[in-house]
């Protein structure tokens, strides 16, 4: 092993604050397919899934292949808000909390989305982000959250030991994948799952100050 620390970072309600442009692609999907948009708190309770595990959570009574065109359906909508150029914001104090980590000599920085690779690497672009992310693990390669896989990849591909490893999101999903993966977990209140569903994490936080203290805490990483 290498000796170094990794944090690993959800993208969706923890990074940024995509749930405007989510809700709305999901809402364009079925309204397409002549079906009635799911709440926004249905939605934003899948943030994280692969898509087609959302949109079978969301859509239970449709069959495998009208579940399929919703997929598409919401591919082309998140799509073209890419293609305008239309970029969730990054929550208050993250882009320099990104830029601090960083700069860490003894500390690597990932990312485990449920996004696509297409989707993160305009979010990357359109906030400068490039280069700060050693790893990233995304919907293309993997299954859904919370199978561990993209941690356990996100640690292969650096050498980091579990124990020097944290996972940092805002749902369930991120806490149970970190937990699979056998790292701890850091809930972020901040996102779209309640604070109350984030309990088995490791520590939950509520603002990014507080965030980078634990990072800190948890990689014994230099503050």
């Amino acid at each position: 092993m290498t000796g170094l620390r990794l944090a690993i970072f959800d993208v969706d309600g923890t990074l940024v604050d995509s749930q405007g442009h989510i809700v709305a692609a999901m809402g364009t999907a079925f309204v397409a397919e002549g079906l009635t948009a799911p709440t926004r708190e249905d939605v934003l309770s899948i943030v994280g899934l692969s898509l087609p595990v959302a949109m079978a959570k969301l859509a239970t009574e449709l069959s495998e292949a009208e579940q399929a065109r919703l997929v598409a359906q919401y591919k082309d909508a998140y799509a073209a808000q890419r293609m305008a150029g239309d970029a969730p914001t990054l929550y208050p104090g993250i882009a320099d909390l990104l830029r601090r980590l960083s700069a860490l000599d003894d500390l690597l920085l990932g990312v485990a989305t449920g996004k696509s690779r297409r989707g993160l690497d305009f979010l990357i672009a359109a906030h400068g982000l490039e280069g700060m992310f050693v790893t990233r693990q995304v919907a293309d390669d993997h299954p859904s959250k919370p199978h561990p896989s993209m941690v356990m990849t996100a640690l292969s591909e650096t050498g980091c030991d579990p124990k020097d490893a944290v996972m940092i999101g805002d749902t369930t999903y991120d806490v149970d994948m970190g937990h699979s993966a056998g790292v701890a977990t850091i809930g972020v209140s901040w996102g779209y799952h309640p604070r109350t569903a984030l309990i088995h994490a490791t520590e939950v936080v509520d603002d990014v100050a507080s965030l980078d203290a634990s990072i800190a805490r948890m990689t014994k990483v230099a503050a």
